[in-house]
């Protein structure tokens, strides 16, 4: 949705030194009152891919899913946007590895710890072993890219290494690929699939 895009924008200037102003009038006029928190482009695009499945307009819902780019700036959009700043409904998304970030972030914002859902390694492991390396591979192709991938599994570095974490590392070795592929696996999945991260979450919201 176009409106809460903006609304993404304003917040990101205002994380930047920005003024604050735009990001207030436009939560007010949205109607906005949670803000999901999540690392990157990717994960938003897995996100409202699930929500798309499944009927839920997150924008009507007064929902943001905020990319923030990367974990460590946790605790500023935390503070912007939870109740040190906008008094919203925090929640989140993360990797098992930026779990911490998130913790003393969202306690910093006086925020609810159990809000936050954590993925085992990261939202591609996750969707990876949900629909099996063939599954992926089949979208893979589908998508035009199997020369690429084909080539990318004869390259040294790759030689001895599991499929499941080929295909991982696959997916971020082109810009916007994950951002793409984040929305296409999520799409594949059967209903009965989800991660279970990914489905607590848009449950949660």
């Amino acid at each position: 949705m176009a409106d809460m895009k903006a609304f993404r924008d304003a917040v990101t200037k205002w994380a930047t030194g920005g003024p604050d102003g735009p990001a207030r009038d436009s939560a007010e006029g949205l109607g906005v009152r949670t803000a999901v928190l999540v690392e990157g482009l990717s994960d938003l695009a897995a996100v409202e891919a699930l929500a798309a499945r499944r009927g839920r307009d997150l924008a009507a819902d007064g929902v943001c899913v905020m990319p923030m780019g990367g974990a460590m700036s946790v605790a500023r959009y935390a503070g912007l946007l939870g109740p040190p700043g906008l008094g919203l409904r925090l929640t989140g998304l993360c990797d098992e590895g930026e779990r911490g970030f998130y913790e003393r972030g969202l306690t910093r914002a006086q925020a609810p710890l159990q809000d936050v859902y954590v993925c085992a390694a990261d939202l591609e492991d996750e969707l990876i072993r949900a629909l099996g390396t063939v599954g992926v591979e089949e979208i893979i192709s589908a998508e035009g890219d199997l020369r690429a991938w084909q080539t990318f599994q004869r390259q040294p570095a790759q030689h001895g290494r599991p499929r499941h974490q080929q295909a991982r590392r696959f997916l971020g070795t082109k810009k916007g690929r994950k951002i793409r592929y984040g929305r296409l696996l999520v799409e594949a999945l059967a209903p009965d699939r989800t991660p279970p991260p990914l489905d607590r979450l848009l449950t949660s919201l």
